[in-house]
C-alpha cells in the first residue's frame, strides 16, 4: 500500500514538473562506478576527510530523487561577487538577474537563471556597473552585460546558443555585438563581447542561506574539500584564475530541493566525456591569434561546450573525493540511487526530464 501511494506521489510530481515520460533510465544517462572496472574501493567514502557538517544538519533521505527536476535548455550564471542573495534573485533591485527575470525568454527553450559568486569585472558587489555572465551549456563568457543590454543578450546570443538537447557539435556565437544603448553610454561598454570559458569543468554549489540555512552551511565546507582533492591534480582554479583547463568551483543561488542538501551540479566539457578517460585541458593553445576582432565577427568553430551536466544531491564532504575522481574526471556517478537527481548528456542525446 505504501509503495503504491509513493508511486502515485511520484507520478503527480513528474506531471507538475512537465516531465514528458521519455526520460532516460537511471543507469542509462550516466554510468555508475563499477568495481570490476574502477577497483574495489571505487564507492568508498573519503578516509582522510576532516570536514564535517554541523551535528544538526538533517536532510530528507526517503524521497526518490532521479528525474524530479524541472528541465532547462540553457543556464545563465550572473557574476555578482556575492554568496547570498534575496530570496528570489529576480528581485535583486537593479541587477542583471532582475532584468532577465522580467524579460521575454529565449526562443530555444527554458532558461535557468542563477546568481553566482563569480567576481565582477569591477571587483565590487554593486549592480551599477557592467558584469559578466557565464552561459551554459555553451561554456561561453559574455562581458559588459547590464540590465539595458539584457534584451540583446537574450535575442542575439542566448537564443542562438546550444541547448541541453542540441547535438554535440561545434557552434559559433558573435564575438562582439553592439547593443542599443542610450546616447552618452561609454564606448567601452556599448558592445557585448563573448569568449570561451577557460575551465574544463564546473562544480556549482548552492550557497543561498536565505532559502535554506543548510545551503549556507554546506557550500563553504564542500568547496574546501573539493579544493583539497583538485589541488594535487593541478586542476583547482580559484575565482580569479583563468589558466586554461582546470575546474572552477562556484557558489550559485537556489536550484530547488534544499531538503536534499547539498545540491551539486557538475558541468563537463565535451572533450572530457570519453568513457573511462580523464580528459584533457581543452583550451590549451586557443588564446590569442592573428588579427583583431571585428564587430559582429563570430567565434572560430571548434568548441562544443558542455556535453554533460550531472546534478547530485545529498552530497557530504566525504563524497567529494569520489565525485572528483569519477564524476568530474570521468562522468560516472558513485551513488546513483541515493544522489543522482538528473541532468543531460548531449553526446548520447539523453536527459532526465
Amino acid at each position: 500500500m505504501a509503495g503504491a501511494f509513493k508511486s502515485l506521489i511520484n507520478s503527480a510530481k513528474a506531471f507538475a514538473m512537465g516531465n514528458s515520460g521519455s526520460k532516460a533510465e537511471l543507469h542509462d544517462l550516466f554510468p555508475a562506478v563499477d568495481k570490476a572496472v574502477d577497483g574495489d574501493d571505487c564507492d568508498r567514502d573519503c578516509g582522510s576527510c576532516s570536514v564535517q557538517y554541523p551535528k544538526g544538519f538533517k536532510i530528507d533521505e526517503g524521497d526518490d530523487l532521479y528525474g524530479f527536476v524541472k528541465g532547462w535548455s540553457t543556464h545563465v550564471l550572473v557574476a555578482t561577487g556575492k554568496t547570498d542573495w534575496v530570496r528570489d534573485v529576480g528581485d535583486e533591485k537593479g541587477s542583471v538577474m532582475q532584468a532577465i527575470a522580467g524579460a521575454k525568454g529565449p526562443t530555444n527553450g527554458r532558461l535557468l537563471l542563477s546568481a553566482s559568486n563569480i567576481p565582477t569585472p569591477h571587483h565590487t558587489t554593486s549592480y551599477s556597473e557592467p558584469t559578466t555572465v557565464l552561459l551554459l551549456p555553451a561554456f561561453t563568457l559574455i562581458e559588459n552585460v547590464t540590465p539595458a543590454t539584457v534584451p540583446t543578450l537574450i535575442t542575439s546570443i542566448i537564443s542562438h546558443a546550444p541547448t541541453t538537447t542540441t547535438p554535440l557539435q561545434p557552434f559559433s556565437l558573435p564575438r562582439s555585438l553592439p547593443a542599443p544603448l542610450p546616447e552618452g553610454t561609454p564606448a567601452a561598454i556599448k558592445d557585448l563581447t563573448t569568449r570561451a570559458c577557460p575551465h574544463r569543468a564546473l562544480i556549482l554549489l548552492c550557497s543561498q542561506k536565505t532559502r535554506d540555512a543548510r545551503c549556507g552551511q554546506s557550500a563553504p565546507l564542500l568547496r574546501r574539500e573539493f579544493q583539497r582533492h583538485l589541488q594535487p591534480l593541478g586542476l583547482y582554479r580559484d575565482l580569479d584564475d583563468e589558466r586554461p583547463g582546470g575546474v572552477g568551483i562556484y557558489f550559485i543561488s537556489h536550484v530547488g530541493g534544499h531538503k536534499y542538501s547539498a545540491n551539486v551540479m557538475v558541468y563537463r566539457r565535451g572533450e572530457d566525456t570519453k568513457e573511462g578517460g580523464e580528459g584533457k585541458e581543452t583550451m590549451e593553445g586557443q588564446e590569442g591569434g592573428e588579427g583583431e576582432e571585428k564587430e559582429g565577427e563570430e567565434e572560430e568553430e571548434g568548441d562544443v561546450g558542455a556535453a554533460q551536466c550531472i546534478w547530485l544531491a545529498r552530497v557530504r564532504p566525504e563524497d567529494c573525493e569520489g565525485i572528483v575522481k569519477f564524476t568530474v574526471l570521468q562522468g560516472k556517478v558513485v551513488k546513483p540511487e541515493r544522489q543522482l537527481r538528473g541532468g543531460f548528456d548531449r553526446g548520447k542525446g539523453l536527459l532526465s526530464w
